[in-house]
């Protein structure tokens, strides 16, 4: 094949670019310490690259803000619960020194002011916040888990579901005796007490009770025209009212108060619901709540149905706030309230408060009387006699109100045991979760350190490497032009 000069003049020129695109190829290489400043250079190592990015990227997101995140959820969590539990173990213990039957007045006192003071934090902790997030409401992590002030108009239907196991045992107490402002006449009043079996509403006040179900042997019975299973239901306003019109129960009635939110059993009614393990659908309205209540759209299922508004209907779900911590894994950091803050635990303290301030007042009143006794106005024989009845009465109402007391303090232990159970077992799931997450934080970190590893070896030279290229290259480029600069000194026509 014939050469030209042309020929040899554009190999050349082309020798001499493709030594200079290397040169600039290797000194991109030294700026940057990259293999590829392109993908069109190497796309199998661009595309890799960019695989690895995008796996970097998600591994900076779980380590940098996912898990840190859920991190201080559950540390928030953990706290609250801690804090809770304290509260309900000192409750407990106010409830051992209740127990007992040698009270003094400064005891009776001191548990009241004890109870009184933890009744107002019960659900404090259950309006525990990180970054402005609630943690046990569920997906309404912007409201607050009870009542921020006193509602007098809201007003709610609550739906509650029971079973034969929810049936506890309250005492009930006739007449009380009233301290006399002179001694003109004998007490009259018989104090009395009765023992029955009870469901509790979680919530005092009720407006009306709107349907009520029994179901047993798999039948179902509603509430209608005062009747339910063949039971006649009675509904009073309080017990007062029950008291005024005689206080009595018969064996095959239920009655209701509305005051408090009980339905009571009679004797016939309570064995057979026991016997078939009976199960409890209620319903009912209430108008009015206080500040530090729980609201109840966070247990049950209701409807707000507050006047001039919407009614806002709740269904009761299970709400699991989840985080994604590493590659294809959730982690639930959020504890509900139902599960932990018991409605029934603030019902348990105000009955405890009640029980003891009526101990506290009994006894009061005993000693009002005996005070009186001592009086010289009252020393003559007939105010003597009248005030003894007063007396007598009155320290059975302080030896009934001691034993409901004992009893009711007694009893409650094992309510507030079961209390601090679910909380026990809320911290050791929190607990669990922590180190779960702890884990999964270690297996990213190398993750993240195996995988920038690979990115670099994927996208990095060394610079010694890239150096000796850049000189084998910068030398082949000099060495061209020098081979260029003798091209041209001899022609075809230098040899004719």
């Amino acid at each position: 094949m014939r050469i030209t000069n042309n020929m040899i003049v554009n190999n050349t020129k082309s020798n001499i670019n493709n030594n200079k695109i290397n040169v600039d190829k290797y000194n991109t290489q030294m700026t940057t310490q990259k293999k590829i400043s392109k993908a069109s250079e190497d796309p199998v190592i661009a595309i890799r690259s960019l695989r690895l990015s995008t796996n970097l990227s998600h591994l900076n997101q779980y380590l940098d803000n996912n898990i840190p995140d859920a991190e201080a959820w559950l540390d928030v969590t953990e706290t609250a619960l801690t804090n809770m539990k304290d509260i309900l173990t000192d409750v407990r213990t106010q409830c051992v020194n209740g127990s007992t039957d040698t009270l003094t007045a400064d005891d009776r006192e001191t548990i009241l002011k004890a109870l009184e003071a933890l009744s107002e934090q019960i659900y404090t902790e259950g309006n525990s916040d990180y970054a402005g997030r609630t943690v046990f409401t569920g997906y309404r992590t912007s409201s607050q888990l009870t009542f921020e002030q006193d509602e007098a108009e809201t007003k709610y239907q609550i739906e509650q579901e029971f079973s034969y196991t929810d049936l506890q045992e309250q005492r009930y107490y006739t007449g009380e005796v009233e301290v006399p402002t002179n001694a003109d006449s004998e007490c009259t009043e018989e104090i009395g007490e009765q023992a029955h079996l009870r469901l509790r509403m979680a919530y005092h006040g009720i407006d009306s009770l709107d349907s009520f179900s029994i179901t047993m042997n798999g039948a179902e019975s509603t509430y209608e025209n005062g009747e339910i299973a063949g039971y006649t239901v009675t509904e009073y306003g309080s017990e007062e009212a029950w008291e005024e019109a005689g206080a009595e129960l018969a064996d095959d009635e239920i009655i209701f108060f509305k005051d408090t939110g009980e339905l009571i059993f009679g004797k016939d009614v309570a064995n057979e619901l026991k016997d078939a393990k009976a199960t409890f659908s209620v319903t009912y309205t209430k108008t009015g709540f206080d500040k530090g209540e729980a609201r109840p759209e966070y247990y049950y299922n209701c409807t707000d149905i507050t006047p001039n508004q919407e009614p806002v209907e709740y269904e009761k779900q299970n709400q699991e706030i989840q985080y994604t911590i590493a590659n294809s894994t959730l982690l639930t950091v959020n504890t509900q309230a139902s599960d932990v803050f018991d409605t029934a635990i603030a019902r348990d303290v105000d009955e405890l408060i009640t029980i003891v301030q009526k101990a506290t007042n009994a006894h009061d009143k005993v000693t009002k009387i005996e005070s009186m006794l001592n009086e010289a106005q009252y020393s003559d024989e007939v105010s003597q006699a009248n005030l003894k009845t007063y007396l007598e009465a009155a320290q059975k109402e302080a030896d009934y109100a001691d034993d409901n007391l004992q009893k009711t303090y007694s009893q409650y232990i094992t309510n507030f045991d079961n209390y601090l159970e679910k909380v026990n077992i809320a911290i050791t799931n929190v607990g669990s979760t922590s180190d779960r997450l702890a884990l999964t934080q270690t297996r990213v970190d190398n993750q993240q350190s195996t995988v920038e590893e690979l990115k670099s070896l994927n996208e990095d030279r060394s610079i010694s490497d890239i150096i000796i290229d850049y000189t084998a290259a910068y030398n082949a480029y000099q060495a061209s032009l020098t081979g260029a600069s003798k091209v041209g000194e001899r022609t075809l026509l230098d040899y004719l």
